[in-house]
């Protein structure tokens, strides 16, 4: 008898348990509601861009980490809660459609094909494909006089062959895996630009053990307007937009390019239109 009234409540304590796990739901998962009211918000964000969206030992820092935080305090959540998820530029739509992140801030353009897939909140920052030269180099003023130089080509971008296409047929085109092997290649004169986003460009020049040593060509060859992606149809995008103009309106937007770009003389547009999305 004893064991029976034993066994008894702990079915009874098991079936409380039960209907405590299914009212709890997910309140404690990553991934939170639209309106700040879940435990953590998940963010995409660039890895290993330096000046935009980097993991460091110390954490996560860069122009679009900032821009998130700003972003995800207003939705209401505190810095302790966000959750960063590397967003790799081939996984942005799919880690959107498939509901792993809540919005990515990685240098994502807005084209009309990405449209098609995902929401855009923005633009909050307009950037444009330019070259990296060594700061003392005078020699490359347009990108004309990239003929017969040396122009690192990233594998895997189109930014070196478009000019070498359009602008600079003769420019020379040197193979390297990443623009971090491009820099110091360019610091010791092995080639003699790089070329992508400006605002790429400008992180990874600013780092510290590059300060003063390159500079950026400003020749503006293309426009990238940079939006935060959000799911198809999801309420966050008015919601971002309304962060986004807020964080244009109180500073805070033009201190974190600033502190994050500024050292390689990067020169901004005036803060963009946000809503005004153009591709």
């Amino acid at each position: 008898m004893k064991l029976r009234k034993v066994t008894a409540a702990s079915a009874t304590v098991f079936a409380l348990a039960l209907t405590a796990t299914a009212c709890g739901g997910d309140n404690s998962t990553g991934g939170g509601s639209s309106s700040g009211g879940g435990k953590t918000i998940t963010v995409g964000i660039k890895f290993d861009q330096p000046g935009l969206g980097q993991k460091t030992p110390q954490g996560y820092a860069g122009f679009d980490v900032d821009v998130a935080t700003y972003v995800a305090k207003k939705l209401g959540y505190k810095a302790d809660q966000i959750e960063w998820k590397e967003a790799k530029s081939a996984d942005r739509e799919t880690l959107l459609q498939r509901g792993d992140v809540d919005f990515i801030a990685a240098t994502y353009s807005i084209t009309p094909e990405r449209q098609q897939k995902v929401d855009f909140a923005g633009p909050y920052l307009l950037a444009h494909q330019d070259v990296l030269v060594r700061a003392d180099d005078n020699k490359i003023k347009s990108p004309k006089d990239l003929n017969n130089a040396k122009l690192c080509s990233v594998t895997g971008s189109t930014s070196a062959q478009n000019v070498k296409e359009k602008l600079a047929p003769k420019a020379q085109l040197q193979p390297y895996p990443t623009y971090s092997a491009c820099l110091p290649g360019l610091q010791n004169g092995a080639v003699d630009a790089l070329t992508t986003d400006d605002s790429i460009l400008a992180g990874y020049a600013a780092q510290s053990q590059f300060k003063g040593k390159f500079k950026l060509g400003g020749f503006k060859l293309t426009n990238e307007n940079y939006g935060i992606g959000v799911k198809k149809g999801s309420d966050l995008k008015n919601k971002i937009n309304k962060a986004l103009e807020e964080m244009v309106a109180d500073g805070s937007w033009q201190k974190a390019v600033d502190k994050n770009l500024g050292p390689a003389n990067y020169k901004n547009e005036p803060a963009p239109k946000i809503g005004d999305i153009k591709s």
